[in-house]
């Protein structure tokens, strides 16, 4: 039995797609060719343009595979009502996709102005702002609308501010999730009957 490890998936889509992950995110985007990808991988670059003919290619194939639970999520909060519990329940899936998806969205953090350029950027907007309008209430005070868009940067804002922090992982991340259910339990809670 061999103890090489096996590539995510064990496909040659799936080991571009780490790869060229890897790469973006520790030179950049802008500064990673298809050259440097496929000679990590070991792969002639006929064999890398089988399956992706350009860089936005393979970013826009881990885009959606890393962020299909979040497209996923959106489709089952527009399903639920709108109360305290969903929007908790919201948040917490929303972490795990989060959690799951990290080195795109540190990849995205890092990278934001080549992102907006590319063709996920629209994407990206239109995913977070379904998020929004599914934990704010539209005819909420503006503070609580305010606390509702801070629950999800707090996520976000999360990954980053606490990656050189010391401490376990898992107690990090449920301490950013704490912090999100903190402020839309406010903006959900005054004078509200939902």
């Amino acid at each position: 039995m061999s103890s090489t490890p096996q590539p995510r998936r064990g496909n040659t889509r799936q080991r571009i797609q780490d790869v060229a992950l890897e790469l973006f995110a520790e030179q950049g985007y802008e500064k990673t060719s298809l050259r440097e990808i496929s000679e990590k991988l070991d792969v002639t670059k006929a064999a890398l343009y089988y399956h992706f003919k350009t860089k936005e290619d393979i970013l826009a194939s881990i885009f959606e595979d890393l962020n299909r639970p979040v497209e996923d999520l959106i489709v089952w909060g527009r399903e639920q009502p709108r109360t305290l519990e969903t929007k908790k329940e919201i948040l917490a899936r929303y972490s795990d996709a989060l959690t799951k998806a990290a080195p795109l969205f540190r990849f995205m953090q890092e990278n934001q102005a080549t992102v907006r350029d590319l063709s996920i950027g629209a994407t990206i907007k239109g995913r977070i702002l379904g998020l929004v309008d599914l934990i704010r209430d539209p005819e909420a005070p503006i503070i609580d609308q305010v606390r509702c868009f801070s629950a999800l940067f707090t996520m976000h804002a999360g990954m980053f501010a606490l990656k050189d922090v010391d401490g376990d992982p898992e107690d990090k991340r449920k301490a950013v999730l704490e912090v999100a259910v903190d402020l839309v339990t406010q903006a959900h809670a005054p004078g509200s009957d939902q």
